[in-house]
């Protein structure tokens, strides 16, 4: 009995758990349901106002791309107008020219046909003085003839016995110097290099497709290096190399440091390459001063102005007639010093005379004046003595020398630029001529800087933008060749580049 009430009891709480725990699922079924359906509302809410979002945002970016194509259909209708305006004007300038040329042709002919009558009359006129020429005479023309040349002939053979005796005088003054140089080569004590004409440098590259790198897109790079040095870069089938040409070793020098750095850092691009051409001159100053002290001790000079330390680095730079200036001071300051010794004068006198005689072909293509007084001037500002100061002024026998020393270094220059091997004149000539192509440039108004390339068959003029507008570029560039036609000298044509650019910079801070 009582096990059947411990059934029953059972049964009755298993019934009533599961009717409890199905009333519970109900209510919690219900909430999940009535969440879901708030949380679907709220989605379609946030939906629909990010479509409205998305719509606004989408006409304001049309609104803007409508603006910008509409800036820039103006902007190349007013390019346009320009260059329509320009074609205009070329061609009322080229219907200008054709009836110029066109008159100046009838001119021609009329002359032509003048100068074909005048001729005509001149033989006509000729004939009949001859015919009286042979009456007054009593000669015919034949005879006349033979009369002319013996007299001609008498006068050839006197002006060639004068010849003949001043090319005797010449030959025995040309022996009598050529006697003085063996004498000068045998009093001198020191080596010197031979001169070797060179206006090219070569720069090795890891690799040919470096090559494509330096010429860059469209030859953007090799036009911004070669505008940033004056150096002539070529580029050939030369494997792993380039090759750097200009008449300037200053410049030639700058040219290949920095492409040096741009080939080992491997960013060659515009901006890169004018920095790198700034860095290298920056290098190269300090060069110059290091070169400069590495001379001055080389010969025992000492307490020398650091700016006259800084003229003779640039002597290295320097050529004359193809010998290199600083070479040659350093030549002439040891020879001066041996001779000093053998006539017991002063020797450290004579070695800074010597060192310091041609300093002023440092900077004698920037300030107007023979090199000696430019040289004399220089020691003068930088407080040399008056023995050194005269040493420099005598030494081309613009003033009498008045000590032993002066007389010594005038000897010693004479010695190094006269022994065999020390100068040419080839290649001075070469470079003087570039040098007056840069300089008859350089002397238009507006002109910013002007480079010789090519062995100077073109000439590249950077002008100030400024001062000089599109129009007056052509005029001047116009200019330029007939003023190069009047004034120089040179075999084949030049071509003349003129070159306005304008830069705009900001910084974004």
């Amino acid at each position: 009995m009582q096990f059947i009430v411990i059934t029953l009891s059972l049964a009755i709480g298993l019934i009533a758990g599961y009717y409890g725990r199905r009333l519970i699922a109900e209510s919690r079924l219900g909430a999940a349901e009535e969440e879901a359906l708030r949380i679907v509302d709220e989605a379609s809410k946030a939906a629909e106002a990010r479509k409205k979002e998305i719509l606004l945002e989408g006409k304001e970016e049309l609104h803007r791309n409508r603006q910008e194509a509409e800036k820039e259909i103006r902007e190349r209708r007013r390019e346009l107008d320009r260059l329509e305006r320009r074609l205009i004007q070329k061609e009322e300038q080229l219907d200008r020219k054709n009836e110029n040329v066109e008159k100046k042709e009838s001119q021609l002919q009329e002359k032509i046909r003048d100068a074909e009558k005048t001729n005509q009359d001149l033989q006509t006129v000729m004939s009949q003085q001859l015919k009286e020429l042979e009456r007054l005479s009593g000669l015919t023309s034949e005879e006349a003839k033979d009369l002319l040349l013996y007299n001609v002939e008498q006068q050839i053979r006197q002006e060639t016995a004068s010849v003949i005796k001043n090319l005797e005088t010449e030959a025995r003054e040309e022996g009598n110097k050529r006697a003085k140089n063996i004498v000068s080569l045998a009093i001198q004590k020191c080596a010197a290099d031979v001169v070797s004409e060179t206006t090219v440098s070569v720069v090795a590259l890891p690799n040919d497709e470096m090559k494509g790198r330096i010429i860059g897109r469209e030859g953007r790079n090799i036009r911004t290096f070669e505008t940033q040095t004056g150096v002539d870069l070529i580029i050939d089938d030369t494997p792993e190399a380039v090759i750097l040409s200009s008449f300037d070793p200053i410049r030639r020098e700058i040219a290949r440091k920095a492409l040096s750095n741009l080939v080992s850092d491997g960013r060659i691009h515009p901006a890169r390459i004018e920095e790198m051409v700034e860095k290298a001159q920056k290098e190269l100053e300090q060069e110059l001063r290091e070169t400069g002290e590495g001379a001055a001790f080389e010969v025992g000079v000492h307490n020398l102005h650091p700016e006259l330390i800084k003229l003779l680095g640039r002597l290295k730079y320097r050529t004359s007639y193809g010998q290199n200036v600083l070479k040659h001071s350093v030549e002439v300051a040891h020879l001066a010093g041996v001779m000093a010794a053998e006539l017991e004068v002063d020797v450290a006198l004579a070695k800074r005379a010597g060192l310091l005689h041609d300093i002023g072909k440092a900077v004698d293509h920037e300030i107007a004046g023979p090199h000696v007084e430019i040289g004399v001037e220089l020691a003068k500002k930088y407080r040399e003595s008056k023995e050194v100061i005269h040493g420099i002024a005598a030494h081309h026998s613009d003033v009498e020398p008045e000590s032993i020393e002066a007389v010594l270094v005038q000897a010693a220059d004479a010695i190094s630029a006269s022994r065999p091997g020390a100068r040419r004149e080839t290649l001075e000539a070469y470079i003087k001529r570039l040098e007056k192509l840069e300089n008859l440039a350089d002397s238009f108004e507006g002109v910013d800087k002007s480079f010789a390339i090519q062995a100077g068959r073109e000439v590249r003029i950077i002008v100030k933008p400024d001062q000089i507008d599109d129009l007056h570029a052509i005029n001047m560039a116009r200019d330029i060749a007939r003023k190069v036609e009047q004034d120089l000298d040179y075999p084949g044509q030049i071509k003349v580049i003129v070159i306005r650019e304008t830069r705009s910079v900001e910084y974004a801070k």
